[in-house]
């Protein structure tokens, strides 16, 4: 198929879109596939109301209580599901008794808040604020909590997790495999206690439970190119262009089948005047977006605070507040950090996550 214009279209997509039109995208396959961009005289956001399941919805993560942060023995709470992805939220404020292996998938930890250590079959690996720790399947771990309570958002993927495809852009591009940080094996730290050690393997979502009479963190060495690894966000550079408005496909940080993971950091905004400068209207086909929001300040709505997640659904549209769109033209950067999950499988809103959900935020675009 080939370009095709009709009507009042610019030359370049987000670039010079004609007074008073909105651009909205139609594409699929995330941002990567065929795509048209269709010009509307009113925001494609600006409903008035939404009668059945397909919403965008938003929650405060940062209020939910979680099994584990009442007690040690205790596991994360499942908050959404997909085949795809199953996400879990963790608030630690102590250290784990039972040392936990998932031989269902690979598992992503973002750390919102706290500091402590991994234990892992592979050495001690500290954690703080912003980092990403990838656990391969299968590694024997733990986490020991150093100081105030840590919370974790917690991904599991079927599929192995993985650098993406960054094609011309290089292997160094978003960030180099130099700033990935492995454990570090020290002397065995049991404190000399001769108890039992347990190990909780998950498989198919059920625990067996395996006592140890002695410290199952032995490991005096290891080689090999399968291990846990830490990124911080700090560490992650993302792709700008200084005259036009890059897809979010080009911060996708990590990638494990019909799962994507992607980085959003502070960066300069465009300096081309014509340029949009906030994300597009679009109507996701292909894949199920949530957003954690990390901290700063969220330039592209309003209403969003560190520790809140948003689920934007396939087939309906969502965009920036209108609001954020003025305030956008004099701002020369962002400051925000969040991480982006994609599915392309719906994710299924586990009941506890509902106890927490802002339940106008479908609407909080035509109020802005």
């Amino acid at each position: 198929m080939y370009l095709v214009k009709k009507g009042q279209v610019p030359n370049q997509a987000h670039v010079g879109i004609p007074e008073g039109l909105y651009e909205e995208e139609h594409g699929r396959q995330g941002f990567s596939g065929p795509s048209s961009h269709l010009y509307r005289t009113h925001p494609p956001t600006g409903w008035v109301r939404i009668e059945g399941p397909l919403r965008p919805r938003a929650f405060t993560c940062a209020a939910l209580s979680t099994p584990d942060q009442c007690s040690a023995e205790a596991s994360p709470l499942e908050i959404l599901r997909s085949p795809d992805a199953t996400v879990f939220l963790s608030r630690r404020s102590e250290s784990m008794t039972y040392f936990v292996r998932n031989s269902d998938g690979d598992e992503v930890h973002f750390v919102h808040s706290g500091r402590g250590h991994y234990e892992t079959d592979y050495g001690w690996l500290p954690y703080e604020p912003g980092d990403y720790v990838v656990i391969p399947k299968g590694t024997t771990y733990r986490t020991l909590v150093d100081s105030s309570p840590s919370l974790f958002l917690i991904v599991e993927t079927p599929a192995p997790i993985a650098l993406p495809d960054r094609g011309m852009l290089g292997q160094h591009a978003l960030f180099d495999k130099g700033v990935l940080v492995s454990p570090e094996l020290g002397s065995v730290r049991d404190g000399g206690e001769r108890r039992e050690w347990e190990v909780r393997i998950k498989r198919h979502g059920e625990y067996t439970k395996v006592f140890y009479p002695f410290y199952p963190m032995d490991v005096v060495g290891w080689k090999g190119d399968l291990w846990v690894a830490k990124l911080n966000v700090r560490d992650f550079r993302p792709v700008t262009s200084a005259r036009y408005h890059l897809p979010p496909s080009v911060h996708v940080t990590f990638q494990a089948g019909g799962a994507m993971f992607s980085t959003f950091a502070p960066r300069p905004l465009e300096s081309d005047p014509q340029a949009l400068r906030v994300p597009f209207y679009h109507r996701n086909m292909d894949y199920d977006e949530i957003l954690f929001y990390h901290q700063g300040h969220f330039f592209s709505r309003a209403g969003i605070e560190p520790g809140m997640l948003t689920l934007h659904p396939q087939g309906i549209h969502h965009g920036p507040h209108p609001q954020a769109v003025e305030a956008s033209k004099v701002k020369t950067h962002t400051d925000e950090v969040a991480v982006m999950i994609e599915s392309r499988r719906p994710f299924l809103v586990a009941p506890a996550l509902e106890s927490v959900e802002i339940k106008d935020y479908a609407l909080s675009w035509s109020r802005s």
